[in-house]
């Protein structure tokens, strides 16, 4: 089993070639099957055409009822950590008439799964006819800064998801293994500049990581590890000090998708739908005991969610007194 693991599903350790590439994806997609069940798998990757297809239609619609002018679509980045629920944000948001969306699955703007290049993501926003694109850079989630300051386009928007770290690592462990873990190990081994989990790290994260015990370190700590250390970051270059960057909970989102997705679409602008999160279930994650993990990862990851939490509601605060004298987010009729 670890051997497979080592040669399917856990991250390439090096160059791979466009047959590899393709022969791990759809063995882990065969993997995910088995483990999350066919209609998870399907719901995520949006396999089935025809909602796609309904969604092209409307947006088309809307081009042609509401022209631009060139390079006026507004750019929102959607970032975080893996398995934090954006898949679910960007479903709902791709049901908008005035929106593009643009996962890490879009060859246009990504090469395995990252951005391919700054140009790039100009060049595909200034070319959209969309209000809004969407883009969910994951994997560049430290960049968001860079991105957000892009010359020649409309000033942006960036939305940080973040999630519960227990439920968010079982689902990590779920579908990636210990990939979490292999990523810790290689940066405390000083590779973490090759990898993107590494980039832009501070000194003492990496020091933290270095402290553990890596070899005996369970999947469930590292993810937990991992996501405190991910999560960090959204204090530690500066992201809380924004006021184009909103913290959005999947937890929150889950348990009252309406309210969440109106103080989303009012952060961003675009038109509030029922639609826009009728997908969303109120289903109770992977698990609701407490992980078996090391105290001190334990002790972190609470003190991180406590910091998150505290951000959103602070974000919160100042947004009800922006919107007070301000009519109503707007509804579509």
């Amino acid at each position: 089993m670890s051997a497979w693991w080592d040669r399917y599903v856990n991250p390439p350790t090096g160059p791979q070639t466009p047959r590899q590439h393709l022969t791990r994806k759809v063995v882990r997609r065969i993997h995910w099957a088995r483990t999350e069940g066919l209609g998870r798998v399907i719901e995520e990757d949006r396999l089935d055409p025809r909602p796609r297809l309904r969604a092209a239609i409307r947006k088309r619609q809307w081009r042609r009822s509401h022209p631009l002018p060139p390079g006026s679509a507004v750019p929102v980045y959607v970032v975080g950590l893996q398995r934090s629920g954006t898949n679910m944000l960007m479903r709902g948001l791709d049901e908008a008439p005035e929106t593009e969306v643009r996962n890490e699955n879009d060859r246009v703007l990504f090469h395995r799964f990252r951005i391919r290049s700054v140009d790039v993501l100009r060049a595909t926003v200034l070319a959209s006819k969309q209000q809004f694109v969407f883009v969910k850079p994951i994997c560049d989630s430290q960049l968001l800064d860079t991105f957000l300051d892009i010359e020649g386009l409309a000033p942006g928007r960036g939305v940080w998801v973040y999630r519960e770290p227990d439920s968010r690592a079982r689902s990590e462990v779920s579908k990636f293994g210990p990939a979490n873990l292999l990523a810790l190990r290689d940066i405390a081994a000083g590779r973490g500049g090759t990898r993107w989990q590494g980039e832009r790290l501070p000194e003492e994260s990496v020091r933290l990581i270095r402290s553990f015990d890596l070899d005996a370190m369970t999947p469930f700590t590292a993810a937990v590890l991992f996501w405190a250390i991910r999560n960090r970051l959204y204090f530690e270059l500066g992201f809380d000090r924004r006021e184009d960057v909103l913290l959005v909970s999947y937890d929150a989102f889950a348990a009252d998708p309406s309210t969440e997705m109106q103080r989303l679409c009012r952060f961003v602008g675009v038109t509030y739908r029922p639609e826009l999160d009728e997908h969303v279930d109120r289903r109770v994650s992977h698990g609701t005991q407490p992980l078996d993990i090391d105290p001190r990862v334990r002790a972190l990851a609470t003190e991180v969610h406590a910091r998150l939490e505290a951000a959103r509601e602070a974000q919160d605060r100042r947004m009800a007194a922006a919107n007070a004298h301000t009519p109503s987010e707007r509804s579509a009729p």
